[in-house]
C-alpha cells in the first residue's frame, strides 16, 4: 500500500530516509496498542453508521489476526510503512479490500499515535510502579534481616554519627514508595483519551469519544482537541521524569555498594556471579552492572532532555518534531526498567559482613554521642561541643549495639518503621493489580483474548 499521505508524486529517497528515519521500527512496540485502539475506532464508526454491522466483524477479524501476528513476531512493519498505522491499513485491505480503506475515517494519523502512544505509557507506567514497589519490598525484607547491624554514618563521606544497615537501605526503600506513589499519580493524567482529536481539530462527524476512550478502558477522554495535540511529547516528558527520579535512587544505591564493596571497606560483598573480569588481571572481580547503573541513570536524564528540548519552542498544533520524542521515551522507559530490575538482584544477592562493619565503628563516630550525654547530665551544649572538638582522644568507645538500640525517635535505627512501609508497599501492589486487570478486561473486549500491550 502506498503512504497514507501520497500524492501523484514519489517522495525524493533522501527525504525520505530523512523523514522516516528510524520510526518504523520504533514502532513495532506500538503495535499491539495502536490495533486495540484501532477496534475502538472502529466500533465508534459502527456507532455512528460509518461502518456497518459486517464491516465492523470483518475489521476486527482482521486486528485480531494483526495482534496473533505480533505476537509471534510475525508481523513486519517496511520502511516504505513509515509506520505501523501504514502497516496495520495495508494489511486490511490487502487481505479485506475496501472495507481496509475506512479505518481511518474520522482519524488523523496524530490521534493515533497518541492513542497508542497513550495506552503504553499508561500500562508502562503502572507496571513500572509495581517493580519499584517489589523493588522496595526487597530492600525492606533485607533491612528486617539486618536491621540490628552496626554501621558507620557518613557525611561528607567522612565517618559521622552511629547507623545501621537497616537504616541505610530502608532509607532507599521508603524513597522508592514515594517515587512510585507519585508514578501512580501521573498515571490518573495519562489516563484519559486523545482519539477523536484528530489534527488537533476535531472532525465534522458526530463521532462518540466517551464510548471510544471506554471501549479502550480510559477513565475519561482528554477533551480539548487541540490540548490533546499540544500534550504530545508533554506526557512522555512528564513520563521521563519520574523515570529519572528513580533512576537518580538507583544510582545513589549503586555508587553506595560500590564504595561499600571496596576491599578497604569490606561491609559487603557482591557475589561472583554478578562481576565481571579483566581481560588482563586475572585477579579482578568488577562491580559492571553497578558501575552500568550509574551510567544508565543519565540515559534516562538525557533522554528527559531530549524530549523537553525537542517540544520547548513548538507552536501549537501537530508539528512533525513530535516523531523524534518516540525514541528518547522507549529508550528512556526500558533503561529505568533495566535498572530497577539488576538493583533488585543486587539486593537479593548482596552480602553482608558484620565483623567489619563493627570494627568500622570508631571511637571519633561517637563524638556527639559523648556530647548529648554530658548534655542530659546537666552540661550546656556549646561548651561541651567545643570542649569534646578539642579532645577527641576522651571519647570513649560506645558499644555499637547497644548505640542503635538507644535511637527510639520515628525512622531512627530502632525505630525504623518497617511494617508501615511494607504495609504501603502491599497497598499499592494491590491497588497496581486492580488498575491493570481493569486494562486487561478491556482489551479483552476489543480483541476477545487476554492481552497486554507493554512487554519487555
Amino acid at each position: 500500500m502506498a503512504k497514507l499521505w501520497q500524492k501523484e508524486y514519489s517522495l525524493d529517497s533522501l527525504m525520505e530516509d530523512f523523514t522516516v528515519s528510524n520510526d518504523y521500527l520504533l514502532d513495532q512496540d506500538l503495535v499491539i496498542s495502536d490495533t486495540l485502539a484501532s477496534i475502538a475506532h472502529a466500533r465508534g464508526l459502527n456507532k455512528i453508521n460509518i461502518l456497518s454491522d459486517d464491516e465492523l466483524k470483518t475489521l476486527e477479524k482482521g486486528l485480531e489476526e494483526i495482534i496473533e501476528l505480533k505476537e509471534k513476531n510475525n508481523f513486519v512493519i517496511t520502511k516504505d510503512n513509515e509506520d505501523c498505522h501504514t502497516a496495520i491499513e495495508s494489511y486490511l485491505t490487502n487481505n479485506y479490500g475496501d472495507v481496509g480503506k475506512k479505518i481511518h475515517t474520522g482519524r488523523s494519523r496524530n490521534d493515533q499515535v497518541q492513542t497508542a502512544l497513550r495506552l503504553w505509557m499508561r500500562e508502562f507506567a503502572l507496571k513500572l510502579s509495581t517493580e519499584t514497589v517489589k523493588l522496595s519490598k526487597e530492600l525492606l525484607k533485607f533491612a528486617e534481616k539486618y536491621q540490628d547491624i552496626p554501621m558507620p554514618g557518613r557525611t561528607h563521606m567522612q565517618i559521622a554519627m552511629p547507623s545501621s544497615v537497616g537504616l541505610w537501605i530502608s532509607s532507599f526503600a521508603e524513597e522508592f514508595i514515594d517515587e512510585a506513589e507519585r508514578v501512580n499519580d501521573f498515571i490518573k493524567i495519562l489516563d484519559q483519551s486523545p482519539l477523536g482529536s484528530a489534527a488537533s481539530y476535531g472532525v465534522p462527524l458526530d463521532l462518540d469519544r466517551a464510548f471510544c476512550a471506554k471501549q479502550m478502558g480510559f477513565s475519561k477522554v482528554q477533551k480539548n482537541v487541540l490540548y490533546s495535540n499540544n500534550s504530545r511529547g508533554k506526557f512522555e516528558a512528564m513520563l521521563l521524569d519520574l523515570c529519572d527520579y528513580i533512576a537518580l535512587t538507583c544510582s545513589k544505591l549503586a555508587q553506595d555498594l560500590i564504595l561499600f564493596t571496596l576491599p578497604e571497606f569490606g561491609y559487603f560483598s557482591l557475589p561472583k556471579e554478578l562481576c565481571t573480569g579483566s581481560s588482563i588481571m586475572p585477579q579482578k572481580k568488577n562491580p559492571d552492572g553497578l558501575e552500568l547503573a550509574r551510567s544508565r541513570s543519565s540515559v534516562v536524564s538525557s533522554s528527559s532532555f531530549r524530549v523537553k528540548s525537542i517540544i520547548r519552542s513548538l507552536p501549537s498544533g501537530y508539528n512533525r518534531d513530535f516523531q523524534d520524542t518516540k525514541e528518547p521515551l522507549l529508550v528512556g522507559a526500558k533503561a529505568t526498567w533495566s535498572l530497577v530490575a539488576i538493583m533488585s538482584r543486587m539486593i537479593e544477592k548482596v552480602e553482608v559482613n558484620e565483623e567489619n562493619l563493627v570494627k568500622a565503628c570508631v571511637s571519633d563516630l561517637y563524638a556527639t554521642d559523648e556530647v548529648l550525654e554530658r548534655v542530659k547530665n546537666g552540661e550546656n551544649f556549646r561548651d561541651t561541643y567545643k570542649n569534646v572538638g578539642l579532645n577527641l582522644d576522651s571519647v570513649k568507645k560506645y558499644d555499637p549495639y547497644q548505640t542503635i538500640k538507644n535511637r527510639t525517635s520515628i525512622g531512627t535505627t530502632n525505630n525504623l518503621c518497617l511494617n508501615e512501609n511494607i504495609e504501603i508497599a502491599e497497598s499499592l501492589l494491590l491497588n497496581n493489580e486492580r488498575i491493570l486487570n481493569n486494562y486487561k478486561l478491556a482489551y479483552k473486549n476489543l480483541c476477545q483474548k487476554d492481552i497486554e500491550v507493554v512487554n519487555i
